[in-house]
């Protein structure tokens, strides 16, 4: 690289001379007047080979200066950021098993939170003010009311709050354990990351020691529901004009990992009119498991104008595709008893990142729905000679949508129903109590009498 700048700010074999009272110009030629440093005035000698030499020297010394100054710039971009000093860190614990509500919001009991929150003081010693932590849910959106407004696109409510101390403690160096618990609610919504909006749970403890530094720490918890499957689910739909009657059988909930079964039965196929047969044959089959998620964007009191006033919001809505198949084949068709049976497995595609099913009073809802179609094919043949079918060119497109409950598997987690001690209510009933005197039933005098009989060895 200075190789090739030099070859182009060297000096040509000619050269003009300028002749004044004080001083002498060299001025190179035009194509090569940019390269040079503007800043930099000299006088040459007469000499050219000495002119020249002077030009290559002062081009090798701003390439230095530049690569100098690139460099030290770099390396200050790359230096560490120094971090302030805390006197004392903080970590946790969890000793409760993983946070699982079980069955539906009405009737979940919830689950125990428990654990240890750990100060490890690093000075000698600390003092410490407050020492709090609290359990916050944050509902975040995509699409706020107003752009850009963290008030409209997030919005914080407080679970909990755990107040360590109720005066100042001085703490020695070394690891100091805080335990904490609460039953959460089997209400409270779950851990959701839809397209729309998220909903996030968090810890946040805060330790303000006397010199007022603050320690702060922060975890995010994930909270599950599992639905305990029941009896089965049976659904029948008709198909207007026609005779046709579709009878699904469904597992009552499904899961995001692993497949499902799913019967069909398609009745009243056969029609017999004016010694014909007209018939519907079932061609193909097409099934998709749809996922909405709606979420209602509330405003800030700033930007509630934009909204119609305080308490609205904008519902948006997204539905996408999470599982699809198509059936062309592998079904039963009989024409004796008019009846078209049909079997097939389902499955969620995980690529889509499924969600589980949940409904939050702040307006996020995620619901799903099994869309089964059916193409069938009208055909015709005579009652004496069932076997010359002739198709009739009609065709129909029998389409009908289930509601299925995704949720989790019940995984490691336990039900609070077996975790909590027994309530007074709870307790069976004592053993039965003696009516009378034991003494005036039972003659003690006999048993002193035997015993003086038969002394022990």
């Amino acid at each position: 690289m200075p190789g090739r700048l030099l070859s182009l700010v060297r000096a040509p074999a000619s050269f003009t001379k300028q002749h004044d009272t004080h001083r002498t110009n060299i001025t190179p030629p035009s194509s090569h007047q940019s390269l040079l440093p503007p800043s930099y005035s000299f006088d040459p000698p007469a000499n050219p080979k000495t002119a020249a030499k002077s030009q290559e020297s002062l081009v090798m010394d701003a390439f230095k200066r530049h690569s100098l100054g690139g460099r030290h710039a770099s390396d200050k971009k790359s230096s560490p950021k120094v971090e302030p000093h805390k006197p004392a860190k903080m970590s946790i614990e969890v000793e409760s098993p993983p946070l699982v509500f079980y069955n539906a919001p009405q009737a979940s009991t919830g689950a125990l939170f428990s654990g240890q929150l750990k100060v490890n003081v690093v000075d000698p010693h600390v003092t410490l003010d407050k020492f709090e932590m609290r359990l916050l849910a944050i509902v975040s959106t995509k699409k706020p009311v107003a752009q850009h407004c963290p008030d409209c696109t997030s919005q914080t409510t407080e679970i909990h709050k755990w107040e360590f101390l109720t005066h100042p403690v001085s703490l020695k160096h070394g690891l100091h354990s805080y335990p904490f618990s609460h039953l959460l609610p089997g209400h409270l919504p779950v851990t959701t990351h839809g397209t729309i909006a998220t909903l996030d749970y968090s810890l946040s403890a805060v330790a303000t020691t006397s010199l007022g530094d603050k320690i702060k720490f922060g975890q995010n918890l994930d909270i599950k529901r599992a639905i305990f499957p029941g009896t089965e689910k049976h659904s029948i739909r008709i198909f207007p004009p026609t005779n046709l009657t579709a009878s699904v059988k469904l597992p009552p909930v499904i899961h995001p990992i692993g497949d499902f079964p799913i019967e069909m039965r398609l009745s009243g196929i056969v029609h017999n009119k004016n010694d014909a047969q007209t018939r519907w044959r079932l061609r193909k089959l097409n099934w998709r498991i749809e996922e909405t998620q709606k979420f209602v964007s509330p405003a800030c009191p700033k930007h509630a104008n934009k909204v119609g006033g305080e308490g609205k919001g904008v519902l948006h809505e997204d539905t996408h595709v999470i599982a699809g198949e198509e059936v062309k084949n592998g079904w039963k068709t009989d024409f004796d008893e008019g009846n078209i049976e049909a079997e097939f497995r389902a499955a969620c595609n995980m690529v889509t990142k499924p969600l589980c099913d949940m409904d939050s009073p702040s307006g996020m809802s995620v619901k799903h729905n099994l869309i089964v179609e059916m193409v069938v094919a009208e055909e015709w043949a005579p009652l004496k000679k069932l076997n010359q079918v002739t198709p009739t060119g009609a065709a129909r497109v029998l389409r009908t949508q289930f509601h299925l409950v995704l949720t989790e598997r019940s995984g490691m987690g336990i039900s609070w129903d077996e975790e909590q001690p027994p309530m007074y209510e709870d307790v069976p009933a004592s053993p039965p109590t003696y009516i009378g005197d034991l003494s005036s039933d039972f003659d003690v005098s006999a048993l002193d009498d035997e015993n003086n009989s038969n002394p022990a060895p």
